[in-house]
């Protein structure tokens, strides 16, 4: 143990402990703007430091361990004027123009500069400018980055795909795209994971409310909006509601407020997914199986890791389309000809958790209808907040509605969809219920549940054993899937989510910055699943009822047409890792 003092508090910490960490144990903020834990510790931005007696420099607490004896005054003068000069220095490279950025508000460079009162500036102010492409779902404003270079950390140590680094040096430094690429050449799975750690406004999701909006007020359109699971455990983290009161039917009002024209719940076809993606599973399973496992493909981001990464097992991705892609085809055929409408009439909306989903909607090969896109417009749940605040609704006055019928009928199996572990849950439902012909206890697979990185589990189904993994993060998909590679595992299904934690903690969900909110999330529709009537898919009634009226069974040559695909027929860059890997065993360059 270590005795040291801390703003005139003695105490005494484990050896080892960092200056930051202890402060915080007893109460004591230490503002920072670069510092993650465990992640990134640099001391880049010098906005930590605290004065030790004895010392005549500052340290930064971030990385610096406590000694026995320490004095430690985190808000002596000293350190107050150091902070305030940092705080300018690093405002005169950034565009400060706070009121138009996506941030404002919710940016912890301008909570700290408003905290020191930093109400002038007395150096010059030259902030960067370089090109990006407005069409990529990904932005990169760089009048606006710090050079934090949390950006890096998270690509690097948590997704393992580095697609950031630092470029130029002296004053020119700054952090652009490894490999001197353009972000549309790099293998980026757009997970959004770099957006949602960075501290600022310089790392954001393309804007596409003004699309919503032009389709909301064309009245040749009929505007369907589905929700994903994950969007209601967050909808309303930086409203002015109490979290209590904001249930699922607020949102639906909230989006019936805002104008369309029907609410449907992407639980609807989280369920169609399942029914399609069991029964698949199961046919492979009978007839032997494969070299590798079947791996779920509801998630963009991790279809994109996979496609860059691994392309050599990319056929053993599962053709079933995501819950998204699935609504649309639903939306844009069945739905159309329930309207009696031409599905060139119905503009589809998609409010998802996730940034990849942008990109997912883009992929000319995923669209099956009659129509030019199954989805045609999607837009984060930070956007979706954007929105509801511009409506300046009232929420104690607003009553709740519930999702339209018939695509707005869920199960519980479809709500976990948004929690890592919920995809393998809801498909051993089904899958139970299609081998023996009855259902199990809805919990009979909880151990798949959980926030460890990668887990796996055996189950008995009539006396069949079946291995299954999760993972979530693409570090650890990585490593799952180096672990199958090298033959020191062996799985028959496979569950993975780019983002850790899975779709509650989605690079298109709200920030609050230095906080991980995926598990409070994912408690939550764990909750709202035990409280559904319906926790399998397969008794659906909607379902059940577009099979018997439309698909006619699970795989069925219209079910193979709009809710299935290639994953074949779009190309992505290959990683810079795996081209050099192919150019030494062939001998030959690839562009």
């Amino acid at each position: 143990m270590v005795e040291l003092t801390i703003d005139n508090i003695k105490l005494k910490v484990e050896e080892g402990s960092k200056i930051i960490d202890v402060a915080r144990e007893i109460g004591i903020k230490i503002p920072k703007l670069c510092f993650l834990k465990d992640i990134n510790e640099i001391g880049a931005c010098r906005i930590c430091s605290v004065e030790v007696e004895g010392t005549s420099k500052l340290l930064t607490s971030c990385n610096n361990i406590v000694e026995e004896g320490m004095v430690i005054k985190t808000n002596s003068p000293k350190v107050r004027k150091a902070r305030r000069t940092n705080i300018e220095l690093l405002l005169s490279q950034h565009d400060f123009r706070c009121a138009t950025c996506v941030r404002s508000g919710n940016c912890s460079l301008q909570e700290i500069a408003n905290d020191l009162s930093v109400e002038t500036m007395p150096y010059k102010v030259k902030y960067e400018s370089r090109q990006w492409s407005k069409d990529f779902p990904l932005q990169k404003d760089f009048s606006k980055c710090i050079k934090c270079m949390r950006c890096i950390q998270i690509c690097d140590k948590i997704q393992s795909l580095g697609v950031w680094d630092v470029v130029n040096s002296g004053s020119r430094t700054t952090v652009d795209v490894s490999h001197n690429r353009t972000i549309e050449e790099s293998d980026c799975a757009i997970c959004g994971q770099c957006i949602t750690h960075c501290p600022v406004g310089a790392l954001k999701v393309r804007n596409d409310t003004s699309i919503v909006y032009d389709a909301l007020e064309n009245s040749d359109l009929i505007t369907v909006v589905q929700v994903a699971p994950a969007v209601r455990t967050a909808w309303a983290e930086h409203l002015d509601i109490r979290e209590e009161d904001a249930t699922t039917n607020l949102m639906v009002a909230a989006l019936k407020k805002i104008g369309f024209d029907y609410v449907f719940d992407t639980d609807f076809s989280a369920d169609l997914t399942i029914m399609e993606e069991a029964s698949e599973f199961l046919e492979i399973y009978t007839s032997g199986g494969r070299e590798y496992p079947l791996f779920t493909s509801c998630c963009p981001g991790w279809v994109r890791f996979m496609k860059s990464q691994y392309p050599d097992m990319v056929k053993y991705l599962s053709t079933s389309k995501s819950p998204q892609q699935m609504f649309g085809a639903v939306a844009k055929s069945y739905y159309a000809d329930i309207l009696g409408v031409d599905p060139s009439k119905i503009c589809c909306v998609s409010v998802m958790p996730c940034t990849a989903k942008k990109q997912e909607a883009d992929i000319e090969s995923i669209n099956d209808t009659r129509a030019k896109k199954d989805v045609d417009i999607v837009i984060t749940t930070r956007e979706l907040e954007k929105m509801i605040k511009a409506e300046n609704i009232e929420f104690s006055k607003l009553k709740e509605e519930s999702f339209d019928t018939p695509l707005g009928i869920g199960s519980g199996a479809g709500v976990i969809f948004g929690a890592t572990g919920g995809v393998m849950e809801a498909a051993l439902r089904s899958a139970y219920y299609f081998v023996t012909g009855e259902n199990t206890s809805p919990d009979a697979f909880e151990s798949v549940r959980g926030q460890q990185g990668w887990r796996d589990a055996k189950f008995s189904i009539a006396e069949n054993q079946i291995n299954i993994a999760v993972a979530s993060g693409l570090k650890n998909a990585r490593n799952l899937l180096e672990a199958l590679k090298r033959g020191d595992v062996n799985y028959d299904f496979v569950e993975i989510m780019a983002c850790p934690g899975g779709c509650a903690g989605g690079g298109g969900q709200p920030i609050k910055d230095g906080c991980e909110l995926a598990h409070k999330r994912a408690s939550k529709l764990y909750n709202l699943d035990k409280k559904m009537y319906l926790r399998y898919s397969h008794e659906n009634p909607a379902i059940q009822k577009i099979y018997s009226d439309y698909f006619e069974k699970t795989n069925s040559n219209i079910a193979h047409k709009l809710l299935h695909t290639d994953h074949f027929e779009w190309s992505m860059p290959l990683s810079p890792i795996f081209s050099l890997k192919v150019e030494e065993e062939f001998d030959f360059h690839i562009e």
